[in-house]
Order: structure tokens, then sequence, then C-alpha cells
């Protein structure tokens, strides 16, 4: 019988990434799991490899990283020296990721009185296999011999160049230039495989595996290093690195619960790998979604990223704000989804297909509802967070080309709501956040019929013509009426559509469904309706209770369903897992609106994930409650790190803070939220520094 492959698992593996490369290995810094390998854009450059020293690979006993892209993992080398449990010969291998590059620094050191001679062998193995072909996991040998021939992507033939700088393997899009450091001996033969292998031989023929190795004399009390690298160029890639430095380098953060510092630093680091540039634009750097998948620009995730991050200064948000206007739609396309005015989804090299499921997208592919009002939203906050004049007024046009979207094709039906339904039965069939398809269900667990209407998508609407409005006011540009009329109908019909009593109380709909019944789920999403303006301050109190109830709190962030539910499980993708962006969202809403107990219940449950994480908040996590487990359980696919998930450490931190600009001084205010969470809390590196008891 045939039984259908697996996605890989992440969540027992160690990354180290400057976007867009990145390595994975288990935590010792060894590969043997389906995702390990040497990334680079959509390509798998290197499946694995392999050191030995002395013919054997030593003991790990631990790794340390220094910020994203460098980790050095530490071993002991006892079977060339003495077993004991005080053992004097040590190594020390210091993996570091640049744009296009990976570098092994192996160092033997010794604490002898004598020298040691040996050998240091690397085998490496080049596969070149497309990111969705991993994420299948359908890179394997084994696991492609038991799928259907007809659905498999085609095998990529490697082309081996021996040269004086070292030894290029090639496609027809992406080169690789393995290089050895000093008297060290790289090859394709078996001689140089050594004892890795007697066939070094792989598909169609080609080599697929390398050799390297050194005869090294490791001296008295000394230390020898070897190192190897591989240098990567990617002919057909549509990102690359970003330029120059983020405006947070040299930002710090000091609390007195030590947990929210250091998950704000931790989050800085990692969004510091994560900054990419499209190759048609690459002076205007953006977040890239998150690592292993998403490795490129994504409409919602790259927004919100940008403006949890708007504390810290408005270069990412504008940047990001202009590579996605350079993308927005200006014609009816079907396929791709792509309307007037619409803020794109994903962009990709080529088709992502995901082999054995129904679900092809276009390279860029505009299936998302919420993007184009985010994106209004986000040019909204940078002009209050002090994005320049003329930045702002260059955007214009394409602002009220997003605000017609909402109008003339967000909503489809003219019932004055947003909602999306998927045409071409091979696209996404939920486009909004919680995007995978059995996000939206009832209470009792059948799934909800499109078109839907997600209810925080007509709060970010009605956020987005309250902006829009003032933004075209502030310019001199007229529609700022008409938009605010919109928004007070938007508001209106919401409060008549959208609202079920229940014997807990009243509590807004996750969605309409195609019938305009309102589902009646109780989500997270309802969170990210407060501070908007939508709800009455009434209406916000409701919410607010809500969101800290045992059935949503789970005393580690946001569920994202009610225990209450029949669909809920707390490993469930969008069914009772835990979010970090969601909650993120929820803790700033709440904070706006003047909760600030609830807030802080949220804030606290945030801050013991991160602990449980060693501060590397995943993409989501397990929504089992923290009074039954001693810490946040890992979702095993989440990605980590992940751009909305770090950046939220830097919203919480506003929260926190009750940061915020004045518009006329420039000056940034601080109104802790009450009652305190965290205890003091000292920002420094910005251009001002902020302190507040």
């Amino acid at each position: 019988m045939f039984s259908h492959p697996v996605q890989p698992l992440l969540h027992d593996s160690a990354i180290v990434l400057a976007a867009p490369t990145q390595a994975w290995s288990g935590l010792d810094g060894r590969t043997s799991l389906p995702i390990h390998g040497l990334y680079h854009a959509d390509t798998r450059v290197l499946s694995g490899w392999s050191l030995l020293v002395g013919g054997a690979a030593g003991e790990p006993i631990g790794s340390a990283s220094r910020g994203a892209g460098e980790m050095t993992f530490s071993g002991l080398l006892r079977h060339l020296d003495d077993r004991t449990a005080d053992p004097r010969l040590r190594l020390q291998v210091t993996r570091t990721v640049t744009a296009g590059r990976l570098t092994e620094r192996i160092t033997v050191e010794s604490g002898l009185a004598e020298p040691i001679d040996t050998t240091v062998s690397v085998r490496l193995t080049a596969d070149f296999a497309d990111m969705q072909t991993v994420k299948a996991g359908l890179a394997g040998a084994a696991e492609r011999a038991a799928f259907p021939a007809a659905e498999l992507p085609e095998t990529p033939v490697v082309e081996v160049q021996t040269t004086d700088a070292g030894i290029r393997l090639a496609t027809p899009t992406v080169a690789a230039l393995v290089q050895v450091s000093g008297d060290g001996v790289l090859g394709t033969d078996a001689a140089a495989l050594g004892r890795h292998s007697a066939d070094p031989l792989g598909a169609h023929g080609q080599p697929t595996e390398l050799g390297a190795s050194w005869a090294v004399t490791v001296p008295a009390r000394g230390s020898v290093t070897v190192t190897w690298t591989v240098d990567i160029d990617h002919a057909a890639t549509v990102v690359q690195a970003a330029p120059g430095l983020p405006e947070w380098a040299g930002v710090s953060v000091l609390s007195g619960d030590a947990r929210l510092g250091r998950w704000v630093q931790k989050a800085l680091e990692d969004l510091s790998g994560l900054r990419m540039a499209t190759t048609a634009r690459p002076e205007e750097p953006f977040l890239a979604a998150g690592a292993p998948w998403f490795f490129t620009l994504f409409g919602r995730d790259s927004i919100w990223a940008a403006r949890f991050l708007l504390p810290l200064g408005t270069e990412l948000a504008a940047s990001t704000l202009r590579i996605l206007a350079e993308l927005q739609g200006t014609q009816i396309v079907d396929e791709t989804a792509e309307q007037p005015g619409k803020i794109m989804h994903e962009l990709r090299p080529a088709a992502f297909t995901i082999p054995g499921e129904d679900v092809s997208l276009p390279p860029l592919y505009y299936g998302t509802v919420d993007a184009t009002p985010l994106w209004i939203c986000l040019l909204a906050d940078a002009h209050r967070w002090g994005m320049a004049d003329a930045e702002v007024e260059a955007l214009l046009p394409h602002l009220e080309a997003a605000l017609a979207w909402m109008r003339d094709f967000g909503d489809s039906d003219g019932d004055g709501f947003l909602e999306y339904v998927d045409s071409t039965g091979h696209g996404l069939a939920n486009q909004g956040w919680k995007d995978s398809g059995d996000s939206i269900q009832w209470r009792d667990g059948s799934l909800a019929d499109g078109p839907i209407a997600l209810c925080e998508v007509q709060a970010y609407a009605y956020q987005a013509a309250i902006g829009g409005a003032a933004l075209l006011d502030a310019f001199g540009r007229p529609g700022g009426d008409t938009w605010r009329a919109w928004a007070a109908n938007l508001q209106a019909r919401f409060r008549e559509s959208f609202w079920i009593d229940s014997p807990e109380g009243r509590y807004p709909a996750v969605a309409l469904d195609a019938f305009k019944r309102p589902v009646d789920t109780v989500t997270s999403n309802i969170g990210h309706l407060l501070g908007t303006g939508l709800l009455s301050a009434e209406e916000s109190a409701l919410v607010a209770a809500r969101l800290v109830s045992p059935e949503l709190n789970s005393g580690f962030g946001l569920r994202t369903m009610s225990t209450d539910s029949a669909g809920y499980w707390p490993v469930s993708y969008h069914g009772g897992s835990v979010w970090t962006h969601d909650t993120a969202i929820a803790i700033a809403g709440l904070g706006r609106a003047g909760f600030g107990a609830e807030a802080g219940e949220l804030i606290t449950g945030l801050l013991a994930a991160a602990e449980s994480f060693d501060y590397r908040m995943p993409e989501l996590h397990s929504g089992d409650a923290a009074s039954a487990v001693t810490a946040a359980g890992a979702y095993p696919a989440a990605c980590r790190p992940q751009a909305w998930s770090a950046a939220a450490a830097v919203s919480v931190l506003g929260t926190v803070l009750g940061l915020d600009r004045d518009p006329v001084t420039g000056e940034v205010t601080s109104t802790p939220i009450s009652p305190a969470i965290v205890g003091e809390v000292s920002v420094h590196g910005l251009t001002a520094g902020i302190r507040v008891p």
C-alpha cells in the first residue's frame, strides 16, 4: 500500500542563516534528518555533510551561537586521547553563513604534552533539490521510489567540473564552488571520499558526493585549523541579500524581568538574518517570512513584521511599502488572483506546486484578502512614526488604488464586507492569515463554505479606510470624507452581522460564511479587532474578557481556537495552537484599548513561552495549558526563526512601554501599561534612549 510522504519536522534542528542562505543540521552540528542541508533561495544545494577526525566523528558536548549567522559545535576526541572523562583533545566546528556562502572552520585543540598526527576528512553530498520537493518529503531516494513517478518533479542533473579554485557543481540555474584550505585534498573519486563511500555516483550517473581530507599535526598544547567553503550562485532566484545594516543594529534592551530583554535581543539577531531584497529592487530591503520554507517576500507577513518594528525606525517599513507597491495589481487575472490595486501574497522564482496535493501557486500570486488593507495600515502607521512626507506622498497613488480595491474587488458582492474565494480550484482555499484548509469551521467542527468574510479583515479594512482618509486629507487629496463614510457603514454592518449571543456573553464570529451566517467558533481572530476603532468601549471589554478566558488563554499565549470547539486540538496548525504574532496583535490591541491587566496576562504567557524556546520563538507552538505542562510544547513543523514571530518581541516591548510618537514634536512618548509587568525597562541604541521606571 502506498504511504504518503511526510513534511520534514524542524523542532529538534539547528539553523544558521543569512538570507537568502540557510544551513540546517542537528543540534550537534551533524546532518541526518530530511530537513538538513545547505539551502540558497528555493534550492537545497547540499543535502548533507559529515566530518571525521582520526576516522571517527567524536562525541558532541554542546553548541553556542553568535547571532543568527554563526554557531560553534563542540566535541571530544577521546578515541585519539585517553577514554576518561578528562580528555585533552577537543573539536570545535564553527559554521558561518553569509549570503551565498557557507564556511566551516574545523579546529582540533590539544592540552597534551606531545603533538598528535591525525587526519581530518569531510564528505559533502549535493542534491540541488527544489524547496517544494524537500517540503513534500520527496527529496530522498526511497520516498521518490514509492511515489507516483508522474507527480514527481524532475531530478536535476548535476555537472561537475574541477578547476584551479576548487570543484564546481552546477545545474542550469544554480552553481556551487567547493573549496578547501591549505594542503587539503578535494575530489570526487573513491580515494578522496575515503571510508565514507565506495560508490560516489548519484542520479543520472553524475557524481553527487565530494570528499576532502587533510593530514594534520596538532601541536602540543596547541591547535590546528582547516576550513571548507561553498560559494553559491543562483541565476534564477528572485531574491538576494539586503544591503547595509538594519536600523536596529546596536539596539539593546534591559528589563527587570530579564526574559523580555533576552527575547528582544534574540529576535533582533534573527531579524537581521531574515533581511533580504528582490533582484529587481536590490536597494529595497524587506523581511523574508521565515525559515526554511518562506525565504521570500510575503505581503501579509512582511507587512506585519515591518509594522511591529516601527518603534525602531521607518526605513524597513518604507522599503517594504515600496517593493509591494511596485508589484501592486493593475489588471484582472483569475489564474494569479491579481486585481487592480491588490497587494500580492507571495513571490517565487517559479510556480510553487506541492506534489501529491492539488495546490499550485503561480510565481507571483495575489491570493490574499488582507494584505491590501494591511498595506494601507502600514503606510498610515509609518507616517505617524516619522516616515518622510516625500516618501509617503510618492505612494499616495498606490494608496488610492488599494482603497479602491477594497470597495470594488475586495467586497465582491457589494454587501459592505471584504470576502474571499479561490476561483481557480488549485490556489489557497483560505486567504486570511489562517490559510490552512480547515481553519474556518463551525463550533461543531464542520467547515464553513465560502466566500468567507473574516472578522479581522473587516477591522483591517475599517482602520485602513480611516487611516487612508487621514493621509488623503494631510496631503490635500480628495476622498477623505468618502472613505470615512465607507468605514462608518462597515462598522454599523459589522455590529449588526458579526456579533453572537451565548450563555458566556456576546462575542464576534470568526467569519460570515457564503450565506452571511456568523460562524460561531470562538477564535483568536477577535483579538485583531481591538484598538482598530471598529469596536465600541463596551464591545472591546467583552472581547478583552474573552481573550483571557481559560478557553483561549493557554498560559503560553493565545490559542487560535477555543477549547470548547469540537475542532480544537492543541497542535492543530490553526485549530488550537498558539501563534506568537497573533498573541502580540491581541496584546497591542488590549494595550491601545486600555486593558493593561489583560495585556499583562498574555505578555506573561509569551515570556514563559520564549523561555521554553531559548528565546527564538517559533512560528507557532502547542496550545496545551500552562497548568498542565511545565514548558510550552513544540509544534514540530513550525518555521523558526520567522519574521513576525521574532518582530512580535518588539511589539510586546512597545506595548509594555506604551510607546507612541507625538506627531507635532516628533518625540517618542511612553505611557507604560498598568499594572507594570516586567519592572524597569531600558532601551539603548535608538536616536533617543527610552527609560521608564
